[in-house]
């Protein structure tokens, strides 16, 4: 019954967002209370959340202050000259920026934390989609992508699980599979190029000079679900047509006035030379301090959260001096911090009753019994394909440490080396990264503006098929 349930939880919240029938914080909590009730167990709800909240607070702590952060260093203009140089490069060519983004998120990946590459990436191209009319999901979706095959770095994360969990070297899992990965990074760039490609029919392509003056157009911006999708989606661009979803509030709803259509112009400020906030005397000083910050985060010099709040105290005491001029700041970014912070602290109900009343075991352990005997000597493909659908509905501690170590021995008994099956679990990560329990990407839709919704609808199906690349890779070569 609560596999049942598990089940019927996850496919009522995911149906219900894409369908824009509830938001994401609405059903991220709701639906797991309501279902927390049917299994029997309200009378210990509040344990639960308390349980998911206290285990996602540093998460939530971490991207508040990261936001922030980022957020005064795209005011002072540290990510201009990026912006500059990626919009001459691009051509103001939409295929090439969709291609450009795909690069700039792998390469800004190498930290190895999802909501630093989200920011800086939306960072640097938004104003790009924004200003050429580009379809803002093929901007979250390839960026997404992207980070999902760089996340298995060693110092990523999941592949430090799995080592974890089956007790081996993270480098024994890792360089073996880097061909693979290779691959399946280069299916996204190959993906990266069909989109762009699509977008250039759908919007055309502009020289520098061009793009720099082009006016928002009066219609409200659409988010194209369906870009690239061909003519249906061409028809509906930019006009509110059948091929797009109405953006979010705040972000240019139907029927924008004039004031919104400013307001919507203010978000190319990235290349707006005389905006109040530059601190072009302080530029070096905002490199250094972010290299470090990056740098120290990597080294694991202090917990994250903490270096970002020191980091984002120190970047608007030393950029804006005054008090009021901080203030401002702070109410600057408010928004963005509110809408990801309240988004993971809401997810933290959804993992803690999932969690909480046993139904992520009971949902692991029946997909485990159902693989059939036969099926054993190819447990390297199995705990492949499973990786996609668990790793999407469950955290990445939770696939890691409650369902590998049952695949690995159930391989082992079948003559399956540990290794093999840790390298096959990490290579649903391009599809996890879009997960609703993954906090980043709440980060990724927030900054762009974009549903999550349409965003999921938009993803998942590439997303799929880059893990599938990458599985199949594997097999080819001999790694798994």
């Amino acid at each position: 019954m609560l596999t049942i349930l598990g089940f019927a939880m996850i496919a009522t919240f995911l149906v219900l967002i894409m369908a824009k029938k509830m938001s994401p914080i609405a059903a991220l909590v709701l639906i797991p209370a309501l279902f927390c009730v049917f299994v029997g167990k309200g009378a210990h709800l509040g344990d639960y959340v308390i349980d998911g909240v206290s285990s996602l607070a540093p998460t939530a702590a971490m991207l508040m202050f990261a936001i922030v952060y980022f957020g005064v260093m795209i005011d002072v203009g540290l990510f201009d000259p990026i912006v500059r140089a990626i919009l001459k490069f691009c051509k103001a060519d939409p295929m090439r920026v969709v291609v450009g983004t795909a690069l700039l998120a792998a390469i800004v990946s190498l930290d190895g934390d999802g909501s630093t590459t989200f920011m800086i990436t939306v960072s640097a191209m938004y104003p790009l989609y924004k200003r050429l009319k580009m379809s803002l999901v093929v901007m979250t979706g390839v960026a997404a992508m992207a980070n999902g095959v760089m996340n298995t770095l060693p110092w990523g994360g999941p592949t430090a699980r799995a080592a974890t969990a089956l007790k081996v070297d993270a480098t024994d899992i890792f360089v073996p599979m880097i061909p693979a990965l290779a691959v399946g990074l280069l299916a996204v760039i190959a993906l990266s190029y069909v989109l762009g490609l699509r977008e250039r029919r759908r919007v055309g392509t502009l020289t520098l000079d061009e793009a720099l003056v082009r006016e928002p157009e009066p219609e409200s911006e659409t988010v194209l679900v369906g870009a690239g999708a061909g003519a249906g989606a061409k028809a509906g661009a930019g006009r509110g047509g059948s091929g797009g979803a109405d953006r979010s509030e705040g972000a240019g709803g139907p029927g924008g006035s004039a004031g919104q259509d400013e307001a919507s112009d203010d978000d190319f400020k990235g290349l707006d030379p005389n905006r109040p906030t530059l601190r072009p005397k302080l530029y070096w000083f905002n490199v250094l301090l972010t290299v470090a910050l990056l740098t120290a985060m990597i080294m694991e010099v202090l917990p994250i959260p903490v270096l970002f709040l020191l980091g984002a105290a120190l970047a608007l005491t030393v950029n804006f001096p005054h008090i009021p001029d901080q203030k401002a700041r702070i109410a600057a970014h408010a928004d963005n911090v509110l809408n990801v912070s309240g988004m993971v602290f809401a997810a933290a109900v959804f993992t803690g009753v999932l969690t909480g009343t046993g139904m992520v075991d009971h949902m692991a352990n029946w997909l485990v019994d159902t693989i059939p005997d036969g099926m054993g000597p190819h447990m390297g493909l199995v705990t492949g394909l499973l990786s996609l659908p668990l790793t999407y509905f469950m955290s990445n501690d939770g696939f890691y440490f409650g369902v590998l170590p049952v695949l690995a021995e159930a391989g082992h008994a079948h003559g399956v080396s540990t290794l093999e099956i840790a390298r096959a679990s990490i290579v649903g990560q391009p599809l996890h990264m879009s997960s609703p329990l993954v906090p980043a990407v709440y980060v990724l839709v927030g900054m762009a503006k974009v549903e999550f919704g349409d965003h999921t609808r938009f993803v998942v199906k590439w997303a799929v098929l880059t893990s599938l690349v990458i599985l199949a890779a594997g097999i080819l070569f001999g790694i798994i």
